[in-house]
């Protein structure tokens, strides 16, 4: 049997002019993984369409496509396409789950939420000639998972081939979160048993790795197992958390012993209030620059996430971020503006309020307006969201948050880093071009350990000199502490 399974490219992956090198880090670890469910004698063609041309007058007698939002139209087509040759088409991913009645009108079967107990169900129809339009996933486990078919990716396209997913999901529930509905159903938040994640680990070749988990440090007990049985392994890795988990007592040392040396961390906003809107209750009176210190004390470098739009948002909120996060001295920050997913609970809050003012799919890229903003006009978010990348990567801002760094070496690194990730992209769309990526990963690497080898130990002189940070941010909403109280007593759990 023939099996050919696409991730098609993302809307804004496809510039004409240039190719941002995220849309490059990562192999279709998803598709890769499903693959290990088809029978052993079907002949699988992966592709990934932000990485290479898509080949299209092939004849496979199944296709698989993941669909994201901004990969909608793109994946619809295709879709219509290989149904048109009589090949049977079906669609899975986040989108598909959220409007899966979008998403029929161009499958033969849709697959809604994970795919680890859907997809094995289906093959197990397809080969009986008795397919369903629609199967739904209600078994959560990562128990007996098969290995990943590595073998079916392009490793020389990909600057960061060696990522790795251990675990399913978040235990947290934001309401703009677009993965809060595709976990519906069953459990949101489930991991790999410890000795299956340290086995794929085992597989994967070199030493830098990425984990692409939504919440790497989401059940801290596998975490720390994680991490133990890491530590020897002379690896160096990446990942996201949470700023709760990076205050909590012990995982970042852990962490750091097994080979962190980078962790995207989702502060989003520096509004309390924000904070209640959006159900973030993990950054609620948390510490940001505690958090901060803790992490480069330690020798990690940080990749911020802001979100700009909230309704506590004015035209302000832009130049104080920024100037926020430099002074943090955070080396890489990622920018997004407020964006409703279909189905989330922002979506339908928007809704019910006449806020949605688009259904352009190719627009839900965090980086256009779809909706009314509460306190400027879309024209100024859209503009403030541009500015705030421009002033952050502008060479002064970089070379003012490197000054927070004690000695020359942490500097030159953080200027190394933020400059190479966003002052050169002319020069990585050639090294794309040139299928070349791969050949960068020893510098990534050497970063990696500069970053992990001297850490400061200057928690006190950095803490002393943010001090003013620290009390604008828990002060910024002060004067409506009996409404948060009031709206804080809600959220609790009854």
């Amino acid at each position: 049997m023939k099996v050919k399974m696409i991730l098609p490219a993302l809307t804004e992956a496809k510039s004409p002019f240039w190719r941002p090198i995220k849309y490059s880090l990562f192999p279709p670890l998803g598709l890769a993984t499903l693959a290990a469910y088809l029978p052993p004698d079907a002949e699988i063609d992966l592709q990934d369409e932000h990485v290479e041309k898509l080949f299209l007058d092939d004849e496979p007698e199944l296709v698989v496509i993941q669909v994201y939002i901004t990969s909608a139209k793109r994946a619809y087509a295709i879709a219509d396409h290989y149904r048109s040759k009589g090949a049977y088409v079906a669609l899975g991913g986040l989108h598909v789950t959220s409007l899966p009645d979008e998403a029929r009108q161009h499958a033969d079967t849709i697959f809604l939420g994970p795919g680890e107990d859907t997809l094995p169900a289906f093959l197990k129809d397809y080969a009986g000639g008795r397919p369903r339009p629609m199967y739904q996933s209600t078994t959560r486990t990562l128990k007996d998972i098969p290995p990943v078919r590595r073998d079916l990716i392009k490793r020389h396209l990909y600057l960061v081939p060696n990522s790795i997913v251990v675990s399913r999901g978040c235990p947290h529930t934001c309401d703009f979160c677009y993965k809060v509905a595709f976990f519906e159903g069953g459990k949101g938040f489930y991991t790999q048993q410890v000795d299956q994640a340290l086995a794929e680990i085992e597989r994967l070749p070199g030493r830098h790795l990425y984990f692409l988990d939504d919440h790497l440090f989401g059940d801290p007990r596998f975490a720390s197992a994680l991490f133990d049985g890491m530590k020897g392994m002379k690896r160096l890795w990446q990942a996201a958390g949470t700023v709760n988990s990076v205050l909590a007592p012990r995982s970042i040392e852990k962490a750091v012993d097994s080979g962190l040396r980078s962790l995207f961390v989702g502060f989003e906003t520096l509004n309390r209030n924000n904070l209640v809107e959006q159900n973030k209750y993990q950054n609620l009176d948390r510490d940001y620059t505690a958090a901060i210190s803790r992490l480069h004390d330690a020798g990690v470098m940080i990749n911020g996430s802001f979100v700009f739009g909230m309704d506590d948002d004015d035209e302000t909120v832009f130049e104080r971020t920024v100037v926020w996060a430099i002074n943090q001295g955070i080396e890489t920050a990622t920018f997004h503006i407020l964006t409703p997913y279909p189905s989330t609970a922002l979506y339908q809050r928007l809704k019910a309020q006449d806020r949605i003012v688009s259904d352009d799919w190719d627009l839900f890229d965090t980086r256009h307006v779809v909706f009314k903003p509460a306190r400027m006009s879309a024209d100024a978010l859209e503009s403030g969201y541009w500015k705030a990348y421009t002033d952050f990567y502008k060479w002064g801002s970089i070379l003012r948050g490197a000054s927070s760094k004690d000695k020359l070496k942490e500097r030159l690194r953080h200027v190394a880093y933020a400059g190479g990730w966003k002052k050169f992209e002319p020069l990585w769309d050639w090294v794309i071009r040139a299928k070349r990526v791969t050949s960068l990963l020893p510098m990534l690497e050497a970063v990696l350990t500069g970053f992990g080898s001297h850490p400061s130990g200057s928690a006190k002189r950095r803490a002393e000199a943010r001090s003013g940070d620290r009390v604008s941010f828990q002060q910024e909403n002060a004067e409506k502490p009996r409404q948060l109280r009031t709206q804080l007593r809600v959220l609790q759990p009854k």
